[in-house]
């Protein structure tokens, strides 16, 4: 038996307590204590407040000090300065989690940011769980343990029976306004958290909770910041293990609104670009506006029909058979061309002017023969050719399709999704059939992708085998880390090098170019110059040993004044190399998720553009490959307009070493990059022209 999480008590309390408890309905004090008894809490319910002898039909007891037993939760309906001193007292009477409603701390300017370190450092001596501060308070809707002040439990649907998604939000807002939308499309809940200020609680530790919490199978959840990376990998990973979805809407996007989030929360918004990298990887569905979350975690309740990318439309329509495709393949879904022997099958019942192909146009000859509705949706639903079946067509003939769709949809597991314009009256049967149903073709498709690409990415789990496979490793960082130390360290884990030499003198540099093969490249070799173009430390295409000999004493003298306290081992003299194209390849350490690799091709345009590609360490060949297959700029390697084709093989081969290379640095490294990786051409490999290496 799993031993209880230590947020239990937060979440799911036997006994509640509300100090600064009230009698009226509308202030903070008292709409908790409404909710609970209006809602049927089982537990036994403690309001607090010397002005009262009774609250909502409840005893109402003078201090916490006079209660007979210590509850497992005690709400704080309080201002900010007196919080600490009643956290002292819940303390002393044994409580084990508290709630924390009161504005005024870290959201407010130093001030209130003292007043939140002063909370943290008198809680880490305590054994108290305390939530907030800042919260608007949390519900169990499976025990009817409401400790929120939010009024959308006396405005939204009720909820009739048991729910299994947790809404897990950093705002409380945020909170009661998904709350509310998913109601309405009658999305039934486990757990209604907000998080406030996280002083002591953060976001990772009640996504770890609700991974183990029996009740949630979906946790849908709004981010402004994550303070536990690690933490957060996991809880995913093991949302990810047991099959359950985890849908999370990143705010920060842009500029702006990193702008409003510091400002809001005293949070910092992370690079976008990892977040929506890690998202992927670890099976999260990123959402982008509140209504497709609430219909994301209302498709939740068929994630156990078989469904992946690869769609088949069905409608009455040629024209809204085509916005459907072409809305399904922008959003990185398949509407593949069914085989000859389905098209045969579907052309039995559909006349010679209907497609076949898919989109699958039955044309209104449909009404004619309902009951060849039926036969098509057999046919497509034993198909290996498709992996979901969406059907378009108005309310009326919605309704004479119903008892058909709900009949295949029993005797097979595929996805069926209907999208009705109209006004169907069979919607709930539908729905209670297996086949969820849209209202709207844009609603549908911004729903229906993400979770379809999710269902797909789950049957692959290589990412997380991988990083379980990756075993840690402590190799020792050289004493000088300057460019043909860092290649040899990186060339040791497989990451192609090119022939180069470190000369100290003219003569040095003469006889390592004379060895290798004119013409030669000369680098100034130093440690404490990173740009050394900008230092003038490069001379390229050297043909001869007079040029070698110039070369060595204006890279050396333009170094020196370019960085006058560097250190300056030489001059690096490598052979200049062709190819048909450059990466870059490089690893920082992002603060929340750790080292992440980002690839380019494109040299100085890769800034420029954008256009690039991440992942959280490690990657293998595979993930590679799929990471150079997103860059616009792809084509380039593979024949472009009649450039040879690179040797992407070995690109993904030297990508992966530089992970595991990365990897085995471990913390000893803030930053690492290849810059430019240069790919020859098919079958001739690949190698390092320039590397960099920053410890952390």
């Amino acid at each position: 038996m799993r031993p209880k999480h230590r947020l239990e008590p937060l979440l799911n309390p036997a006994a509640i307590a509300i100090v600064g408890a009230s009698s009226n309905p509308a202030r903070i004090g008292g709409m908790p204590i409404a909710h609970l008894t209006k809602f049927g809490y089982a537990g036994q319910i403690y309001p607090i407040n010397p002005k009262y002898r009774e609250v909502f039909g409840l005893r109402c007891w003078p201090d916490i000090e006079a209660l007979p037993a210590a509850p497992d939760l005690v709400v704080l309906a309080l201002a900010a300065p007196d919080v600490l001193p009643m956290l002292r007292r819940c303390a002393a009477k044994g409580v084990r989690a508290v709630i924390v409603y009161a504005a005024g701390f870290a959201e407010e300017g130093e001030k209130g940011a003292a007043l939140q370190a002063e909370l943290q450092a008198y809680v880490a001596t305590t054994d108290l769980v305390v939530a907030g501060p800042n919260a608007m308070g949390f519900a169990n809707l499976n025990s009817q343990a409401h400790t929120s002040f939010a009024s959308v439990f006396n405005t939204a649907p009720m909820q009739a029976g048991r729910g299994s998604v947790s809404l897990l939000t950093q705002s409380g807002n945020v909170c009661a306004a998904v709350y509310a939308i998913a109601r309405r499309l009658g999305v039934d809940f486990s757990h209604f958290i907000n998080t406030g200020n996280e002083a002591c609680v953060d976001f990772a530790q009640y996504l770890e909770y609700l991974a183990q919490d029996a009740a949630t199978e979906v946790c849908m959840g709004y981010i402004e910041e994550l303070r536990d990376g690690p933490r957060f990998i996991a809880a995913a990973e093991e949302f990810a293990r047991q099959g359950k979805l985890l849908i999370l809407y990143k705010a920060g996007e842009t500029d702006k609104g990193s702008e409003a989030v510091r400002s809001h929360t005293s949070a910092l918004a992370g690079d976008r670009a990892i977040y929506q990298a890690a998202f992927r990887q670890l099976d999260i569905i990123q959402a982008h506006d509140f209504v497709q979350m609430a219909q994301l975690a209302h498709l939740a309740g068929y994630r156990h029909r078989s469904a992946g990318k690869r769609v088949a439309i069905i409608t009455i329509s040629g024209a809204l058979g085509a916005i459907l495709a072409d809305k399904f393949i922008a959003a990185g879904l398949e509407v593949p061309t069914l085989p000859q022997a389905l098209q045969d099958q579907l052309r039995a019942g559909i006349p010679d002017y209907g497609m076949v192909t898919n989109p699958v146009d039955v044309t209104g000859n449909v009404v004619n023969d309902p009951g060849f509705v039926r036969t098509a949706m057999r046919a497509l639903a034993q198909s290996d050719a498709v992996d979901c079946v969406v059907i378009y067509a108005p309310g009326y003939l919605l309704d004479r399709m119903a008892d058909d769709l709900c009949a295949v949809s029993a005797q097979y597991p595929r996805l069926f999704v209907a999208i009705d314009t109209g006004a169907a009256q069979t919607r709930e049967q539908l729905r209670a059939g297996g086949v969820p149903v849209f209202e709207d073709i844009g609603v549908a498709s911004a729903a229906l992708a993400p979770f379809l690409l999710w269902q797909e990415r789950r049957r692959h789990k290589r990412w997380r085998a991988l990083r379980a496979q990756a075993a840690p490793q402590h190799q020792a960082l050289p004493a000088v880390l300057d460019e043909y130390t860092t290649k040899q360290l990186l060339a040791r884990h497989g990451v192609p090098g090119a022939g180069e030499r470190v000369a100290t003198t003219a003569d040095e540099a003469v006889a390592a170019a004379q060895a290798l093969g004119y013409p030669v490249v000369l680098k100034v070799c130093s440690p404490d110059i990173a740009h050394k173009t900008e230092a003038g430390g490069v001379r390229l295409r050297l043909q001869d040993a007079a040029q070698v000999r110039q070369a060595f004493d204006e890279v050396l003298s333009s170094a020196r004044r370019y960085a006058p306290a560097a250190r300056i081992d030489g001059v690096l003299v490598a052979r200049m190399e062709a190819g048909v194209a450059e990466l870059i390849v490089g690893a920082t350490r992002d603060p929340v998720f750790g080292m992440t690799l980002t690839v380019g091709l494109g040299g100085v345009l890769t800034e420029l553009y954008q256009d690039v590609s991440h992942r959280l360490l490690p990657v293998d060949e595979a993930i590679a490959r799929e990471m150079l297959q997103e860059l616009k700029a792809y084509p380039l390697l593979t024949g472009y307009r009649g450039r040879p084709h690179a040797d992407v093989d070995a690109a993904c081969a030297a990508i992966a070493a530089f992970s595991c290379a990365v990897l085995a640095l471990g913390a000893q490294v803030a930053e690492a990059e290849v810059n430019p990786l240069l790919v020859r051409q098919q079958g001739q490999g690949v190698c390092m022209l320039d590397a960099l290496l920053i410890p952390a």
